[in-house]
């Protein structure tokens, strides 16, 4: 009986704490995409400021062009970003909003297993040759590999309605195309390294050697 008591006490004393910690979390919505949820401390000198969640004594400023939107704990809502042509603003606040979104399924499910491993092939091949050339086919492949078509696969989106949102498919193939071109300079890259390696091993054995105009 006396331990119930107990745990009651602290439950009395701790539950206000822990529900006005909650009641204080505000929301920030950025035009990238990412979500921050921590209470915002200040809202003036054009920017919105935090306190970094990782460096407690530290702060983070949020300047206003990076902001869409911040959501306060009492449920009210700043809106930061606005259509303004002069700005290259294009879209309405609601097709950035699915814009955003787009960018959002696209960072997390979207997956450039392609892009990594067709850079990956052709830095091998490049290295193999063991020229001055070689870089070219992977990190041209690099350069080309954004061009394609982005396919939108049901499983990656959060919200089947959201597909028919231009500006959502526009978001989505922004970010698809950023993640192919940095895996294919991961692939590139790495694949290169062990073209040279297999050139250095192998180019003994090559049938012929073909003078291209550098030394070997």
């Amino acid at each position: 009986m006396p331990k119930t008591i107990i745990v009651f006490i602290l439950l009395v004393f701790t539950a206000p704490n822990l529900f006005s910690q909650n009641a204080a979390q505000d929301t920030i919505y950025l035009m990238n995409g990412h979500v921050v949820a921590e209470k915002v401390i200040d809202t003036l000198l054009g920017a919105v400021t935090i306190f970094n969640p990782k460096k407690p004594t530290r702060k983070i400023n949020y300047e206003l062009d990076q902001l869409y939107m911040v959501r306060f704990a009492d449920g009210n809502k700043r809106f930061y970003y606005q259509q303004d042509t002069l700005r290259s603003n294009w879209f309405t606040r609601d097709e950035m909003w699915m814009y955003m979104k787009g960018e959002v399924d696209a960072r997390k499910g979207f997956k450039a297993k392609g892009s990594l491993i067709g850079a990956g092939i052709a830095g091998v091949i490049g290295g193999m040759t063991g020229t001055f050339w070689a870089p070219i086919l992977p990190y041209g492949y690099m350069a080309l590999v954004g061009i394609p078509k982005v396919r939108i696969r049901h499983e990656t989106i959060s919200n089947p309605v959201y597909v028919e949102s231009d500006a959502y498919i526009l978001g989505y193939e922004r970010v698809a195309r950023h993640k192919r071109r940095i895996q294919a300079v991961i692939g590139g890259t790495v694949g290169l390294v062990v073209g040279f390696a297999l050139y250095a091993t192998l180019h003994h054995y090559y049938p012929e050697q073909v003078n291209i105009g550098f030394g070997r």
